[in-house]
């Protein structure tokens, strides 16, 4: 039976990094719909317009973070190529390789730690002013202490992701998955048993910073702080140097996630400001399962990332191919069926009135209409996000004047539709920008795979 398993699992692209990943996001999900059934039981509409419009401002860590752990990723596997490990906790190979390896620990570590605070005292600031302005009238809704609460752990969390992202560049990428995996049982266990004692908008923010706890615990009492300060003292002549060889691809990366910002986030606030926070709840409760969908089928890709860049280190396009269209299939299918699945189960709440501890639960979600508008979107942002992967594993970004003017005409769109037309404006609105985007996006990965695997 196992063997039947592994076989299986090899036959629709599931190694042990994907395994662990998939549980953990299949853990997100699942805990997702129970979430989403203690909201809809515990929260008053309005509350959870707050809840869902937390994670939108929440969002802004994007312009802190911008896309450097990514880019971590992609720069650790190249010097990691040319490394062979000895051991977890050691390695010998190119002297050049480890110092920069080294150059590229210090900088992630000494740079993060400013950004968190600084991002601090951006969530707090912007939370504040948001909220104290278009929620004036929700005086009921105690939101300020959860507002601090999340404001610390993103913060926090963000001082620690580069550092996962490092041991993934390292090849560790199931190790790391495992312990994303846990995190999210501790974490949903944390929020369902906040829920059910009553604890409302502080259940997220609590069972977040006792969640995040387990990262800086796991790189303490295992053997990755040894391996850390392995890599901190390889430190020589040669260094990564920031200003010559990361900004130049950052800044792109940067545009291009600030870009997807204003794609992806300002639905909710916009609503919450023009319709109020019970549209903004629907919406923020529609974007959470369709989010979920399209993390559980991007981890096929995700997972690949320190594999894709050693292939493109070594020249072996061939491999890197195949690799990649066998996993953008797999990971498409995944994509449309669940789609198609969550589009049924909805469809039939509604007809038979099927009610969960008494609520409609469906009633929380988006009308058809806009909800549709928002599926087809996730179903191209998969692919179109595949082969903004595979551009980037190169350390290049060609999509970026395309993320700007797609950013720029959604805020737009989102913005003067959401003002007239509200959430069915938006989508549409959305929709149609995401097709235009498809097409974009394939011309570009056609025309610079062709230029750059000569």
């Amino acid at each position: 039976m196992v063997k039947l398993i592994k076989s299986l699992s090899k036959k629709i692209g599931i190694d042990g990094a994907i395994a662990f990943t998939l549980l953990s996001r299949f853990i997100q999900s699942t805990g997702g719909v129970l979430t989403l059934i203690v909201i809809a039981k515990n929260l008053t509409k309005v509350e959870q317009g707050y809840y869902y419009t937390f994670g939108s401002i929440l969002a802004i860590q994007i312009f802190f973070e911008l896309g450097l752990s990514g880019i971590i990723t992609q720069f650790v596997a190249h010097e990691n190529a040319n490394l062979i490990w000895n051991d977890k906790i050691s390695f010998t190979g190119s002297i050049e390789s480890s110092s920069r390896l080294s150059s590229l620990l210090r900088f992630t570590i000494k740079w993060f730690f400013v950004i968190a605070i600084l991002l601090f005292l951006g969530l707090l600031a912007s939370g504040y002013f948001f909220f104290g302005k278009f929620g004036k009238n929700d005086g009921s809704v105690e939101w300020q202490i959860p507002w601090v609460i999340l404001s610390i752990t993103t913060s926090l969390s963000l001082m620690v992701s580069p550092i996962l992202a490092f041991f993934e560049g390292l090849g560790l990428v199931k190790e790391v998955a495992k312990v994303r995996f846990f995190q999210q049982i501790v974490q949903l266990s944390l929020v369902l048993l906040l829920f059910s004692l009553h604890f409302n908008l502080y259940s997220s923010p609590l069972a977040a910073i006792l969640a995040f706890a387990i990262v800086p615990v796991w790189i303490l009492l295992s053997s990755k702080i040894k391996l850390l300060t392995f890599i901190w003292h390889k430190i020589g002549e040669w260094h990564v140097n920031y200003r010559l060889e990361i900004f130049p691809f950052q800044w792109k990366i940067a545009l291009s996630w600030i870009s997807g910002y204003f794609i992806f986030q300002l639905f909710n606030p916009v609503l919450f400001a023009t319709e109020g926070p019970i549209v903004a709840g629907q919406m923020g409760m529609t974007l959470t399962v369709l989010n979920a969908i399209f993390a559980i089928a991007f981890s096929w890709i995700s997972t690949k990332v320190p594999l894709f860049s050693n292939l493109i280190a070594q020249n072996d396009y061939k491999q890197l191919d195949r690799l990649f269209n066998k996993t953008l299939l797999q990971s498409t299918i995944l994509n449309v069926s669940t789609l198609v699945v969550f589009f049924c189960v909805i469809f039939l709440f509604r007809h038979f009135n099927i009610k969960i501890s008494g609520k409609n639960f469906a009633d929380r979600l988006l009308p058809y209409l806009p909800m549709l508008f928002m599926m087809i979107p996730i179903m191209l942002n998969h692919i179109i996000g595949a082969w903004g992967t595979y551009l980037r594993c190169h350390k290049k970004e060609p999509m970026l004047v395309q993320s700007l003017v797609i950013g720029l005409l959604c805020s737009v769109s989102t913005i003067t539709l959401g003002k007239y037309f509200g959430a069915f404006g938006i989508t549409f609105g959305y929709m149609i920008l995401t097709i235009a985007s498809f097409i974009w996006a394939y011309i570009t990965f056609s025309a610079k795979k062709k230029e750059w695997h000569i």
